[in-house]
């Protein structure tokens, strides 16, 4: 565990670095260069193939642990999710109202609880013999969001799926919610937080929600 732990820290920090390094020239690219760049299609493709690929490694070589899966996504994933974004559309309006540390546990809360829905959802494919993924390629844009669907196929025999990935451009695209079946995982929170907090209050809320996180662990 602690092993794992270094490992994924070690990779962490060597992104951070390098990103913001990136940050620097950042300012000095034009937005349609960008676009051209790094578009919002071919990130929210790279996310998906890189984690899907990782995944298949591990199965192939049988090492495809809960402990393992969970390094998998917090080192291929958590990057690429704006969390603090993610948050502040969940608690809506109640955002605003909230001091900083509790700001940064709803984030803490919302990235935790997506890992543990990552793991579940990954941990369901027994098979991993092959993974084909497609973007919708109406794709849409406004300002520096965007809205990508991506058609999945895992395995020949498999019933093709399709997600869309909601995106922020902060130094590059990044996950701020996930759309499947229809629900948004965001909204999701957002009508539960939300009720919550009118009946009982936000100091509710997180006392339930480190609960969750203690059985999650």
């Amino acid at each position: 565990m602690i092993k794992t732990l270094i490992i994924i820290f070690s990779i962490f920090f060597s992104n951070l670095t390098l990103a913001m390094d990136s940050s620097l020239h950042e300012q000095n690219i034009s937005k349609d260069v960008k676009d051209i760049i790094d578009p919002p299609g071919v990130a929210a493709l790279n996310i998906m193939v890189s984690t899907l690929s990782s995944l298949k490694e591990l199965k192939k070589q049988n090492k495809d642990s809960k402990e393992n899966v969970e390094a998998l996504i917090r080192i291929k994933l958590l990057p690429n999710l704006a969390t603090d974004v993610a948050a502040k559309i969940a608690l809506d309006q109640h955002w605003d109202g909230l001091n900083i540390q509790q700001r940064q546990f709803f984030q803490h809360y919302i990235s935790e609880s997506l890992i543990q829905d990552y793991i579940g959802m990954l941990a369901s494919y027994e098979k991993l013999d092959s993974v084909q993924i497609f973007v919708d390629p109406n794709i849409r844009r406004k300002d520096n969001k965007a809205i990508v669907k991506l058609n999945i196929s895992i395995n020949s025999d498999s019933k093709p799926f399709s997600i869309t990935l909601k995106l922020i451009r902060l130094n590059s695209w990044n996950v701020y919610d996930v759309v499947f079946s229809g629900v948004s995982i965001v909204k999701n929170y957002q009508a539960q937080f939300n009720s919550y907090i009118k009946r009982k209050g936000v100091d509710a809320l997180i006392e339930r929600s480190k609960n969750k996180l203690e059985k999650l662990k």
